[in-house]
């Protein structure tokens, strides 16, 4: 027992001596070495020491799963939509590209004379379009004639601000002094005069609106010009109603001095009747909005460059929305005609599904070269500043959210002098929102409805 213990006590010496020569012999090669190779020597003996080690603790603290409730990241989902838009660019130019290869078989087969009338291929065509000079030339004239009835409401509202202004002068004049029954008398007269004005505002839009929706519906046949112009003279009929409105309020602060506290005081910048000149309204004609302000916050000055790329998206967008309805959208609409006539259902809701696919991808196209694109470079040419046209409607969490923020110009135009006026005079929110929503079909029904000469389902060819 002795003896195996001293073997093995010299042995644990000599490794150890072994060992001290191994290091010894190390320290006096680095020694010899230069400090930049002793540093990297030292560096490379370290990592070899802890290069292998495998008591890392991985899970040192609770943690959830991303898309668990109980995380308190939210996660991105930016990957997500990347692959979304893959697949629906990938499943919708299938029908593209199997349109563009029956070129081959159409061509093949006209020359062997086997196609009676029916074409393939690429169905883009500008000669097939019928526009007529009638049609151009009607819509010319209508967008020359159109803004003309902003200048009418100009000049109704200067009348009615010198109408104002002698109001006011007349009340300093009299003896019994301004400040004792001024304003009575004043809101007296703003009354007698204001129904008056209101009925010269009111025919000069109607006018505007009514003119233009029975060319458009009678002798307009493209339906592109008659959209065009039809949009023209509905936010020109906004815009109308807007400015008529906006005035007169302030032409009654104007003449009640007490009231005049409860205005913006942004328009202090411009208090009537100092706003109402042609350059005040040719800017809010072109401003992307449809609420008339005296004032509105102005940019320092306009991005040239921004413009043009934002104006260059306008451009493709549409480019892209013509191909997509022409190549994509047209096809299955008319492959769907003779199925819905013999109420082939399952036929009819594989169609639908077809359409509802390429449809979304339209319209968003639609939404995003208008709200974003158009709106946007309008906005830097005229220096506008609130560029909040839309917000996050795809988080909307209720239709009515979804409304109010995916057109922010129109719902803005609905609150101010629709909803909030009749809320105002005794009108509950219900009510109220059921006005809005009557005068917003009424609004689409024009847009719709008279360019493709079908109101209601009558249909009415131009003539």
């Amino acid at each position: 027992m002795t003896t195996t213990t001293s073997i093995t006590s010299l042995s644990i010496d000599d490794d150890q001596k072994s060992h001290r020569n191994i290091t010894n012999g190390t320290s006096i090669m680095n020694s010899s070495l230069e400090p930049s190779q002793a540093i990297n020597s030292a560096r490379s003996n370290q990592s070899a020491s802890t290069k292998y080690r495998h008591v890392a603790a991985v899970h040192s603290k609770p943690r959830t799963s991303c898309l668990s409730h109980d995380s308190d990241v939210s996660p991105s989902f930016l990957g997500f939509r990347n692959l979304m838009v893959i697949v629906l660019v990938m499943m919708n130019l299938r029908l593209v590209v199997e349109n563009y290869m029956k070129v081959i078989s159409t061509l093949a087969q006209l020359s062997l004379g086997l196609l009676n009338g029916r074409q393939y291929g690429v169905l883009i065509c500008i000669r097939c379009h019928d526009y007529r000079r009638q049609d151009l030339v009607l819509g010319a004239i209508l967008h020359a004639l159109v803004p003309c009835h902003l200048f009418v409401a100009y000049v109704i509202e200067l009348a009615a601000a010198q109408h104002a202004k002698g109001v006011i002068g007349r009340a300093k004049r009299d003896d019994a002094g301004f400040q004792d029954h001024s304003e009575a008398q004043a809101s007296k007269t703003f009354q007698s005069t204001w129904r008056n004005i209101a009925w010269a505002h009111g025919i000069n839009a109607s006018l505007c609106l009514l003119v233009t929706t029975v060319t458009v519906y009678k002798y307009i046949h493209h339906p592109l010009i008659g959209t065009i112009c039809e949009f023209h003279a509905i936010i020109v009929w906004l815009k109308n109603c807007s400015y008529a409105f906006t005035n007169r309020d302030l032409r009654q602060a104007l003449l009640n001095p007490s009231s005049a506290a409860s205005l913006p005081e942004i328009y202090s910048q411009c208090p009537y009747p100092r706003n109402v000149t042609l350059r005040n309204l040719s800017y809010f004609w072109w401003a992307p909005t449809l609420v008339y302000q005296p004032v509105y916050p102005r940019s320092d000055n306009t991005r040239w460059v921004f413009v043009a790329k934002r104006l260059a998206e306008v451009a493709g967008l549409s480019m892209f929305i013509w191909i997509a309805s022409a190549q994509y959208a047209a096809p299955v609409l008319r492959n769907s005609l003779d199925k819905i006539a013999t109420l082939d259902f399952a036929s009819i809701v594989e169609r639908l599904m077809k359409l509802s696919t390429i449809s979304l991808i339209i319209w968003l196209a639609g939404f995003f070269a208008l709200f974003q694109s158009l709106f946007n470079a309008l906005a830097e040419v005229m220096r506008f500043g609130d560029r909040e046209f839309y917000t996050e409607w795809w988080n909307s969490p209720s239709v009515g959210a979804y409304w109010r923020t995916w057109n922010k110009p129109m719902y803005h135009f609905m609150k101010r002098h629709i909803y909030s006026p009749l809320v105002g005079r005794g009108w509950s929110s219900n009510a109220a929102s059921a006005m809005v929503f009557v005068f917003s079909g009424f609004l689409h029904e024009l847009a719709v409805g008279v360019p493709t000469h079908n109101i209601l389902g009558d249909a009415c060819p131009a003539s």
